[in-house]
């Protein structure tokens, strides 16, 4: 497997390449510096496993749900570094790469991850762990007010909650508290668990891909 994966729909920029069982990352968590950081991040990380786009079986996206702005950022990288070197995309939920990462450093059974999507409202994704130790979603990934999760009452167990948007939004947290089983300090997807959740069967053509926005409308008129 030679797969490089990127993700920029959060505060993270983060870029990893896995050759074989050899991983090389780079991750920096920066406010609005992701169109700066992401092409360097990637050269270096090509260079580190001395390899050439073109030996690449294919380009791993995180592709949201998050940040507008910063999906569209590595979505247009994805898709100019795959027509330039003929690679498919693969799509994977950056929110299930932080339920991923979750679950493999701690023993939680059930994760909620929440990002911020503004307008008092979080991107909500929630997640299983399977027998494979991989995230399996519950239902769709969706937008979430801050009131009570309905899946929550219903789970046999508490969630570990994980993203940056519990803290964001502490009114959503103290809505669900009662079936937090504990806080996760995750709160942005890596690149290295794309990786790891990222299927050959789920590559699409470069010009296909389209960022999980979940949300049409980006502006508010006051």
């Amino acid at each position: 497997m030679k797969r490089l994966a990127l993700d920029t729909s959060s505060l993270a920029c983060t870029v990893a390449i896995r050759i074989g069982d050899e991983l090389v990352e780079r991750h920096e968590e920066m406010p609005r510096e992701h169109t700066r950081l992401l092409m360097p991040m990637i050269r270096e990380v090509l260079d580190e496993a001395n390899v050439a786009l073109t030996d690449l079986d294919a380009i791993v996206l995180g592709n949201g749900p998050g940040s507008f702005i910063g999906m569209r950022i590595a979505a247009s990288v994805a898709q100019g570094l795959a027509f330039g070197a003929r690679l498919k995309i693969i799509p994977v939920s950056s929110m299930a790469a932080v339920a991923a990462e979750v679950l493999d450093t701690s023993n939680a059974e059930l994760v909620a991850v929440a990002q911020d999507a503004h307008m008092n409202e979080v991107y909500l994704g929630l997640f299983s762990r399977d027998a494979n130790n991989s995230p399996k979603p519950i239902g769709v990934e969706r937008l979430q007010g801050k009131f009570a999760v309905e899946e929550f009452s219903a789970a046999a167990e508490g969630f570990t909650v994980a993203g940056q948007g519990w803290q964001r939004y502490p009114e959503l947290l103290a809505e669900n508290a009662r079936w937090v089983r504990e806080q996760s300090d995750v709160f942005y997807p890596r690149a290295a668990y794309l990786l790891g959740l990222s299927d050959l069967s789920d590559a699409v053509d470069p010009a296909t891909i389209q960022p999980a926005y979940l949300r049409q409308k980006v502006a508010e008129i006051p």
